[in-house]
């Protein structure tokens, strides 16, 4: 299982990932996959201030819709190119972000999350009443896709998958570069113990803000990708189903891990997609394949394998340090006979 680690394990990953196109039975395989990556983005965000800083933000939907409304009111109502209108949907969730953090944040464990769920509960509200700008219950219809980037065209199925494992790719490594950085070992310690890491000097709402300012940004740009994916916006985005279904991926896929979003977010589709058949009473048969899955893999998929492959690594060690004792007395015993 070496390949699987490192760099190697991520060129296999983005192989694969860049070969499905051509494995793919038809366009509705690709946008499946592409939404599952999408959603992936904005599961990664969570993963951020949920995994790795411990504060359980079950609004974290919302600020997905804020970043596709971005890019569909500023598109279709002020005529703005979609580049333009994309790279705002994660500065305005950012914005939002930042002011919804520097109040909710005050609150710990079950009161931030309450708090965050009727954030996300008032965005959906703000989104579903605000007929003039918003568009209502109807939503907003005509949003342009992805503008060409000189002759790079998004036409086509497979060119708008490929896009969207572009920003996939993208933002799994600034996401690695932030969880292996001091400021990521910082979150961890704010997870593991708010005293103890302000005993060190750790100024906890300074960095929890930060964890959940750029959790929203991932949203936000996760967002913008859906909107000029899908082409359509509802209210129905904000609700709190989708922070649910993202709290799912991490379940499955693994809390606190890199690739456990884009595990879980995969699948969950695909399971999903094989129930279809089932119609209304596919979660009759997804609901106990959840429950044994989090009974038998506590931490995720990924989880478990990293757990496993930490085990491997210690009953390595110890055999290493067990055979050099060993050694070290056989030759002692040498040197006295």
């Amino acid at each position: 299982m070496k390949y699987l680690q490192g760099k190697a394990g991520w060129a296999i990953l983005l192989a694969l990932a860049l070969l499905f196109p051509l494995v793919a039975g038809n366009n509705y395989q690709l946008y499946v996959m592409s939404l599952a990556f999408i959603f992936a983005i904005a599961t990664a965000g969570m993963n951020l201030i949920t995994g790795y800083t411990g504060q359980l933000n079950l609004g974290h939907a919302g600020f997905m819709a804020i970043g596709a409304y971005t890019v569909g009111i500023l598109t279709v109502t002020y005529e703005w190119p979609f580049w333009g209108a994309f790279a705002m949907s994660g500065v305005v969730a950012g914005i939002i972000g930042f002011f919804v953090g520097i109040v909710s944040l005050r609150l710990k464990e079950h009161f931030f999350a309450i708090f965050t769920l009727c954030v996300g509960f008032i965005i959906y509200l703000i989104i579903e009443k605000w007929d003039s700008v918003t568009g209502g219950t109807v939503g907003i219809i005509g949003i342009p896709g992805p503008a060409p980037i000189g002759p790079i065209e998004f036409n086509s199925a497979v060119s708008q998958y490929y896009l969207v494992v572009f920003f996939l790719v993208v933002s799994l490594w600034l996401m690695h570069r932030i969880v292996n950085s001091l400021l990521g070992r910082t979150f961890v310690a704010i997870r593991n113990s708010d005293d103890l890491a302000q005993a060190l000097g750790i100024n906890l709402m300074r960095n929890k803000t930060l964890s959940f300012v750029l959790s929203t940004i991932y949203a936000g740009v996760a967002g913008g990708l859906y909107a000029g994916y899908v082409r359509f916006l509802g209210p129905d985005l904000a609700g709190t189903h989708y922070t649910f279904d993202m709290i799912t991926f991490l379940l499955v896929g693994g809390i606190g891990t890199l690739l456990g979003p884009v595990a879980g977010s995969l699948l969950v589709a695909w399971v999903t997609q094989y129930l279809q058949f089932l119609a209304d009473y596919r979660m009759l048969v997804f609901g106990p394949l959840l429950v044994l899955l989090v009974i038998f893999f506590p931490h995720g998929i990924v989880g478990f394998y990293y757990k496993k492959r930490m085990e491997r690594e210690m009953k390595k060690a110890a055999a290493a340090a067990q055979a050099n004792r060993a050694q070290a007395v056989n030759k002692e015993a040498g040197n006295n006979a």
